[in-house]
């Protein structure tokens, strides 16, 4: 169950460099978080704190967003519904996500200090958070009145939408110290670009030469990371966006492949197909390592902060899927 794979319409960018494969003797060590006491669970965002956030089954059989600290797993609840999923969490601790309401709709929340609030919509049903920044700005998707999906920032109480690329389709993904914003929107031709909010403009970010591509991750350097469709050959490969020049990152072999973050020293996570399936990655300084798994096939990570830490999920021996954390 790789349910946070389903929050993008998988896309990225930019051209060659060279990428090599690190022996396993060189990955990380991997611990698997637990669940809330039922056989699913996922990270989704760790903070400089080593603070983990998720969501996971619980015993009931419902899914509810987490917070892992210490060696122990505490459900968030929701806002009145029997779901909730939580995304990013920042240094102060403020979570941000995804509950059902007691009506049963979707709403985008900000957990602080033990409450759940509910952060509204842009006049449609739905909304979803993504991403938070230090000062507490979130961002993400809602619907509208009209049916449409939008990219929004929320601050001060207030969500704002952030306009598209003409294609009146868009969603925010992530959020940058500084205040930039990543995610992906619709052209005018009909095509899902990478895009960058900055200043009240929004920028094409192009792609590997497909008709696909989204930027998932941002660092306060202004570093952004994402997949994007190549041509030729018409793959997902991670690619890593800098000082205007779109780099290919390659994959774990002749599969493909998307980066989901990187942090403030530029190391950068996510996963690539393997012979085996798909397996999380660390890429730096031009080099890509298989991060390996808890025992099974397969191993996604999500996040990664300053201090290298990664977490995301991976199925075990006994074919169940939890939440990991890799640490250096």
């Amino acid at each position: 169950m790789k349910a946070l794979r389903h929050v993008v319409p998988i896309i990225a960018i930019l051209a060659a460099l060279t990428w090599s494969v690190i022996p396993a003797l060189a990955q990380p060590t991997i611990t698997d978080l637990g669940t809330l006491g039922g056989a699913w669970s996922e990270a989704n965002g760790i903070n400089d704190g080593g603070q983990v956030v998720g969501a996971s089954d619980t015993a009931s059989g419902e899914m509810h967003a987490y917070l892992w600290k210490n060696g122990s797993m505490t459900d968030l609840g929701t806002l009145g519904g029997g779901v909730s999923y939580a995304f990013p969490i920042n240094n102060a601790g403020q979570i941000v996500g995804k509950s059902s309401n007691a009506e049963g709709a979707t709403h985008a929340f900000l957990w602080e200090n033990g409450v759940m609030r509910d952060l509204g919509t842009l006049s449609g049903p739905w909304s979803e958070a993504y991403g938070i920044n230090a000062a507490g700005q979130v961002v993400g998707a809602s619907s509208t009145a009209e049916g449409l999906v939008r990219a929004f920032l929320w601050r001060d109480g207030s969500m704002t939408d952030l306009g598209d690329l003409g294609g009146g389709w868009a969603q925010a993904y992530r959020i940058n110290d500084p205040g930039q914003i990543v995610g992906a929107s619709a052209t005018a031709e009909g095509d899902i670009h990478a895009v960058l909010w900055e200043d009240g403009t929004v920028t094409d970010l192009g792609t590997l030469g497909g008709k696909q591509s989204g930027a998932l991750g941002i660092n306060d350097l202004g570093q952004i990371v994402g997949t994007s469709r190549t041509m030729p050959g018409n793959k997902f490969h991670a690619f890593l966006w800098m000082d205007g020049i779109r780099t290919d990152l390659g994959a774990l072999g002749k599969g493909e492949s998307e980066a989901w973050a990187i942090n403030n020293a530029g190391q950068i996570t996510g996963y690539s197909g393997t012979p085996q399936g798909e397996h999380a990655f660390l890429w730096e300084d031009g080099n890509m390592i298989d991060l390996g798994t808890l025992g099974g096939k397969e191993s996604f990570a999500y996040a990664i902060n300053n201090h290298g830490q990664m977490v995301g999920a991976s199925y075990t021996a006994s074919h169940e899927e939890h939440a990991c954390l890799w640490s250096q």
